[in-house]
């Protein structure tokens, strides 16, 4: 990070580049320890919920369930009318209460009265579409976050066949949810494989249903909205902890891991790997810096370092 010309820190991550065929184009770091993939892993989760039966009609919807959203009231609208179809309503979620992460829909929600709530909490929608798939299977609607259930127990093997690695740990997301561990470069595989998955196929309609709406799966100024935006095809979802992992319709992929979880670093290395693989629109050019401000003005950036790709 750049201050004024002056570099003032420096993140280090790791960082891993797959081809169209899965195979290693460029590593750094060591991608090989399990991660936790946090909210990366959510369109794989989607997928564990197709798997299991569940019946979602509209892209969009399935969208949210990729999300990490803004809470705008698009999201929490759409969230909400998910639950309502399954006769549920947003105290059956088990996330915890929040506001949401959008500024000037946390603004909307104070000014009317309104507190921290699951229904804008940022993984509502996944929560929603579990809920549903319990629903239209008969299952347990109560203890659907414990690792046990069987639409967890699903979610964790899809995982580990995409990534074509063991679950190395079990963890408790923040949203309350199982957290499967996986190495980036199996993340990267899952990507890839989501990306370019035969037309037809619950792979493919995940990695479809996300790139077709964007602004579903996070939001106003938020970076998968964002890239997806600016490269025709991506297929892209952060996590929290610095964790970014995205993939092109032909399979190449790329994931990574800021070691100090600083989300501020994400952008400037995913942008870099892109261009490693040959990507280069104006829109992204425009993501390659993430601004540094002071005194309410740009005095600096966080880049990439030089000759790192």
């Amino acid at each position: 990070m750049v201050r004024s010309g002056v570099r003032e820190c420096v993140h280090h991550g790791s960082v891993i580049v797959l081809g169209p065929a899965g195979e290693v184009v460029t590593v750094h770091g060591d991608t090989r320890r399990p991660i936790m993939p946090r909210s990366s892993n959510k369109p794989v989760q989607a997928l564990g919920m197709l798997r299991c039966g569940l019946d979602v009609p509209d892209d969009a919807d399935l969208a949210l369930i990729c999300a990490s959203h803004n809470g705008e009231p698009e999201h929490v609208d759409r969230a909400t009318a998910l639950l309502a179809k399954h006769g549920l309503s947003p105290d059956d979620l088990l996330c915890p209460p929040d506001y949401p992460v959008h500024e000037g829909s946390r603004n909307e929600l104070l000014a009317s009265g309104g507190t921290a709530n699951r229904i804008s909490m940022n993984c509502s929608g996944k929560h929603a579409g579990m809920l549903a798939t319990c629903v239209q299977r008969g299952w347990p609607t109560t203890s659907y976050t414990d690792p046990s259930h069987p639409l967890q127990v699903t979610i964790r093997d899809t995982l580990a066949e995409l990534a074509e690695e063991p679950i190395a740990h079990t963890a408790v997301d923040g949203c309350g949810a199982p957290l499967f561990s996986v190495s980036l470069y199996g993340l990267a595989r899952a990507f890839g494989k989501l990306a370019r998955a035969e037309p037809g196929s619950d792979l493919r309609r995940v990695a479809d249903a996300m790139r077709a709406h964007p602004h579903l799966v996070a939001g106003t100024g938020r970076e998968d909205t964002l890239l997806m935006n600016a490269v025709p095809g991506l297929l892209c979802k952060a996590g929290a902890e610095g964790v970014h992992a995205a993939a092109l319709p032909d399979g190449r992929a790329v994931a990574l891991k800021i070691a100090d979880g600083a989300q501020r670093a994400r952008m400037p290395v995913i942008v870099g790997a892109l261009r490693a693989l040959g990507v280069s629109t104006p829109a992204l050019e425009e993501l390659a810096e993430e601004p540094v401000r002071g005194g309410g003005r740009r005095v600096g950036s966080v880049r990439l370092l030089p000759n790192v790709f």
